[in-house]
């Protein structure tokens, strides 16, 4: 405690002598940093008075010790093992390499004498402190710590002992008691926390014949993390069950459910959905973030001249703008970026959802509750009645739905919903698939967005790389011309090793043109809509792709996984 009163002291000249900080300021921060009971470089950098790197060059010039660019660093797993994840985040600090006699730690405070002796106690070793930028020491410990270990320990706090496991099903520890029990409280809280920590939309508990494999969905694609005695499935199961308000006895049929929770300071909400397998009952759950902020249209990754035109669409009085694509292609994200563009006090804006996601300032939110019989298209007929300007509904799945869409699309309201469908012209076709006359189609639609979402390359370990026979050929085929070289992530701490951090959007805008209305009213063919809606000015998903690919923002691989199987 002594050495950090006197870092802080120290610390305070330091940043006035730099000229980071007036001596007033200086006196001010200390005093202000003291009264919250922060030490005073959290204190400046929460604040914003200085960089985070700024802090960490200021320690490493005063101290005498050596910077770490977190990002540049290869961490031993040895040295990880070597302190606990509480440690680790509870002090703000990342052990990154050891020879056997000593260790090298990344450090938020590197002056705090005592925590380098309790970690020289605590692992044997001598510590070589270093220090850090501490919102990417805080990044690193949650991409290098794994709940994986700490979970096994729980595990094994709560299996039945071999006699037990050999015994009877009727003899075994009773459901209700494993439930009761802090192991496996404790189980499923460590693995929502890594959801959330690996930014993951989804979480699988899938039974296998001999284990419980869990996955999680992370920019779009699943990635096994752990395997867990297939003993644990029951009570896990039933645990988050009972968090989503599920019957837990029911275990044959498909239920669903919602989790709200605090992960980590976070509030979380998570929906729920079960069914029965051939190796007992799986059950996902759809992450749903709070602390995640909503994008804005420029940043899903529209090209200027097609977001210039999107904007243009949504400035229509009134028509319907669809968003088309598979599930997990980012529609939801599309609408509702989409209404906070149109969000003002000049603009009555209601939606109907299923759930209701987000939660905007402003605009009148509808949850679907078929219970209470408020289904897409009842509530869409109710909510006609509020005197709105824009509606939003949040899918159209059926025949009712759409026609009542397109008819207040046709007397004087600005719809918005998503629907599936693999391109933009094939939106057109699934809207006369569920029998609305092409007449009718043609009149409401304004604008039609057909979309993927592709991972980022990760910004901070893109290298340039050679690109394969099979990306070169799909680039020069759409752009016609030569893919020498493009970037690829080569791996990183930031992005897990993987070398793609987030995902952005590759899109496609059909603005309904006078001749394309004819071919669809006559019953043309796809891919003769296709060739007109080009022609009018389209840029297909896979141009775009291949553009991003151009500008260094994915790989011509991720165009090909996720959008070149449109024909």
């Amino acid at each position: 405690m002594e050495a950090t009163v006197t870092l802080r002291k120290r610390l305070g000249h330091m940043l006035v002598e730099a000229g980071l900080l007036t001596e007033e300021d200086g006196e001010r921060a200390a005093r202000e940093a003291a009264e919250a009971g922060m030490r005073l470089g959290d204190y400046i950098v929460e604040k914003g008075i200085i960089t985070g790197e700024a802090l960490a060059m200021t320690l490493s010039l005063q101290l005498g010790i050596p910077f770490l660019d977190l990002l540049r660093v290869r961490i031993q797993p040895e040295a990880i093992a070597l302190v606990p994840a509480e440690y680790a985040r509870s002090h703000v600090l990342l052990p990154i390499e050891t020879d056997g006699r000593t260790l090298q730690v990344v450090m938020n405070d590197p002056g705090n004498m005592r925590t380098i002796d309790e970690l020289g106690s605590m692992t044997g070793l001598e510590i070589r402190p270093a220090v850090g930028i501490p919102d990417e020491i805080r990044r690193a410990i949650n991409t290098q710590y794994r709940v994986a270990t700490e979970i096994e320990r729980e595990v094994e706090r709560v299996l039945p002992s071999q006699t037990a496991a050999a015994a009877p099903q009727a003899e075994r520890i009773d459901l209700d008691a494993q439930l009761s029990q802090a192991p496996i409280v404790r189980t499923a809280d460590l693995l929502l926390a890594q959801a959330v920590r690996d930014r993951a939309s989804d979480i699988h508990l899938e039974p296998q014949e001999d284990a419980l494999r869990v996955r999680l969905r992370i920019d779009g694609v699943l990635h096994e993390v752990m395997r867990l005695p297939k003993e644990i499935h029951p009570a896990l199961l039933s645990r988050l069950k009972v968090m989503a308000g599920m019957n837990i006895a029911e275990r044959r049929r498909p239920q669903d459910g919602q989790i709200n929770a605090e992960v980590e300071g976070n509030h979380v909400d998570l929906r729920a959905a079960t069914s029965d397998t051939a190796h007992g009952e799986m059950l996902v759950l759809r992450v749903l973030d709070k602390s995640v902020s909503l994008m804005s249209l420029l940043e899903l990754g529209f090209a200027p001249a097609v977001l210039e035109r999107y904007v243009r669409t949504l400035r229509a009085p009134f028509g319907m703008v669809l968003v088309g694509g598979p599930t997990g292609s980012g529609k939801t994200t599309s609408l509702y970026a989409s209404i906070n563009q149109l969000n003002s006090a000049e603009r009555n804006i209601i939606t109907i959802e299923e759930p209701v996601e987000y939660l905007f300032e402003g605009i009148n939110q509808i949850q679907v509750n078929e219970k209470a019989d408020i289904t897409f298209a009842t509530g869409l007929r109710s909510l006609m009645r509020l005197d709105p300007d824009v509606i939003l509904v949040g899918e159209i799945r059926d025949a009712e739905t759409a026609r009542i869409a397109s008819q207040a699309a046709l007397t004087g309201h600005l719809v918005l919903s998503s629907i599936h469908a693999n391109d933009a012209v094939g939106v057109l076709l699934r809207l006369t698939d569920l029998g609305i006359e092409p007449l009718l189609a043609v009149s409401s639609l304004v604008g039609v967005v057909a979309q993927r979402m592709v991972r980022r390359i990760c910004t901070y370990c893109a290298a340039d790389a050679t690109p394969t026979v099979e990306e070169r050929a799909a680039y020069e085929a759409e752009l016609g011309e030569p893919l020498l070289t493009m970037k690829r992530g080569a791996g990183c701490n930031m992005c897990a090793e993987t070398g793609f951090l987030g995902r952005i959007g590759v899109f496609e805008l059909l603005a309904p043109s006078d001749n394309l209305r004819r071919l669809i009213i006559e019953g043309a063919q796809a891919t003769v809509l296709r060739e007109q809606a080009i022609a009018d000015g389209m840029v297909p998903m896979r141009r775009d792709g291949m553009l991003k690919v151009k500008q260094g923002t994915v790989t011509a691989a991720e165009v090909l996984r996720g959008v070149y199987s449109i024909g």
